[in-house]
């Protein structure tokens, strides 16, 4: 089976064309998605997150998002840590998932496909594109922030020149409805290219 990366920067609108591809039967794994139910869900990351990022990581039981973020945001040291821990265990549970799936490719959402290297996973990749300043409205209006934090986190990102150098296809999602002729377009040449 064929593994189709999307991937984009924030706010870009990823997942939301993620959806599309799904309405349209292909599976869809988002790995940010299990990487925060697998911190939450296992014992085993719970207590190395915890000895890493002190008691505060939880609360509640739950996992501490805006303390996190907080911490691996201004040092990498911290980031390239909890990742070590995290992606291990949600590739472990890609693995798994994809044993299950049954259609001719499947859409696996990853926010950091190039800035990981780790574009030979993939059979195919997608980057999804959006002016800066719609990709900020959007998050201002998803997300409990600011402009601030927004922009830094977008400065943080690889440019999206970058990425679209490095990818196969890509959708430029400033208008929904031109997104899914766009995302239609990709799944067809997909399916031709694989059949």
């Amino acid at each position: 089976m064929k593994i189709v990366g999307i991937t984009g920067g924030i706010g870009s609108g990823k997942t939301t064309i993620s959806n599309y591809f799904e309405s349209l039967g292909i599976p869809v794994y988002i790995a940010d998605v299990e990487a925060k139910a697998l911190m939450n869900r296992s014992k085993l990351i719970r207590k190395k997150l915890t000895s890493l990022f002190g008691k505060a990581a939880y609360v509640e039981g739950e996992l501490n998002r805006a303390f996190l973020a907080s911490k691996i945001f201004s040092d990498k040291e911290l980031l390239l840590k909890m990742n070590a821990i995290v992606h291990p265990k949600v590739a472990s549970h890609f693995k798994r998932w994809l044993k299950k799936q049954n259609a001719p490719y499947i859409l696996k959402e990853v926010a950091i496909i190039f800035e990981n290297n780790l574009e030979n996973q993939y059979n195919f990749i997608i980057t999804v594109v959006a002016d800066e300043n719609l990709r900020i409205e959007r998050l201002l209006k998803r997300d409990n922030t600011s402009r601030e934090k927004i922009k830094a986190i977008i400065k943080n990102q690889l440019s999206d020149a970058e990425k679209i150098k490095r990818s196969d296809f890509v959708i430029t999602n400033n208008n929904l409805d031109s997104a899914k002729i766009q995302a239609l377009k990709i799944h067809n040449q997909i399916i031709e290219q694989i059949a």
